[in-house]
């Protein structure tokens, strides 16, 4: 995969200077000057951040840490070296008190020995997966708090790859009011990453959500983000069928069958990038009968 690279390279300031100005105007257009958003120590967060930096001064943007009592110190690390390479205030809210008050007392590794030993029978033991959930959810509440107490909107962190997808987390890292990376690819975002000086070690490192120890987004997966992005640009840009798409594949020493497997994802998490439905029962329905575009009356 090392020596093929078919993706198309893009200018880097180009798109730098067009999400910029976009992040501005949707700022500026409400009457707020701020920003806030969650910074994970990861990739996108890392890209968000820079280019909320550059559309709005350094001294209106607030970077949030976020973690879990399972989450990895340098992650946390990361994210301060950071927030301190580009000059933005930054504040830490520990999300375990508002999480562990809501999973059920489990039998696994992430319990205390006293938990463990109880003698009161055991609650059903939660998946991983709803556990992130939970907590990609949670995350995003003290997010919108912080943008009410600040007057600053929440800037977005997925990046197109993930939301074609559907790995992120509805009304979780997926909520925000304007998002610049959704529309970028994985490889976008680390093309776009270096050039803004993103530090070296997010940039160096397996893409985690970190929302349990060893996580991985591409062991979650089942496949990588390279591949996933070859497969998506193809499918979606250039508008190949599924042959063709596995002939690029495997080209590029990859196995055909995550062909299906990506697409599979796409269309099963279709849901999550559209309005929910609303019901049609009257003459008028919100979002058929009735549409407004997003800026009407500013």
């Amino acid at each position: 995969m090392a020596d093929f690279a078919p993706l198309p390279a893009f200018d880097n300031e180009l798109v730098t200077d067009a999400l910029v100005r976009i992040v501005r105007a949707e700022v500026i257009k409400t009457g707020l000057t701020k920003a806030v958003l969650g910074v994970s120590g990861g990739v996108d967060s890392a890209l968000s951040l820079a280019i909320a930096v550059r559309a709005l001064g350094r001294e209106n943007v607030r970077a949030v840490m976020l973690p879990y009592k399972t989450s990895n110190p340098s992650s946390l690390a990361d994210a301060a070296e950071l927030c301190e390479k580009f000059g933005v205030a930054s504040e830490t809210v520990d999300i375990t008190p508002m999480a562990d008050a809501y999973f059920p007392k489990t039998q696994d590794v992430s319990g205390s020995a006293a938990d463990r030993m109880s003698s009161a029978p055991p609650t059903q033991d939660m998946s991983s997966g709803r556990r992130g959930n939970v907590m990609a959810r949670l995350r995003m509440i003290v997010l919108y708090d912080l943008s009410a107490r600040d007057g600053a909107l929440v800037i977005g962190t997925s990046n197109k790859t993930e939301i074609l997808l559907g790995y992120s987390t509805l009304w979780g890292d997926m909520a925000s009011a304007v998002n610049p990376l959704g529309d970028l690819y994985k490889y976008q975002v680390f093309a776009l990453s270096r050039h803004l000086g993103v530090t070296g070690a997010i940039l160096n490192k397996a893409p985690s959500a970190d929302l349990w120890s060893g996580q991985t987004d591409e062991g979650e997966m089942g496949f990588s983000y390279a591949l996933a992005d070859l497969i998506l640009y193809y499918w979606l840009e250039r508008s190949y069928g599924n042959p063709a798409l596995k002939d690029l594949v495997l080209k590029a020493g990859g196995d055909g069958a995550v062909v299906d497997r990506v697409l599979q994802r796409v269309e099963k998490n279709a849901f999550k990038r559209v309005m929910p439905v609303i019901a049609k029962i009257s003459d008028v329905t919100i979002g058929r009968e009735f549409r407004t575009p997003r800026d009407w009356g500013m």
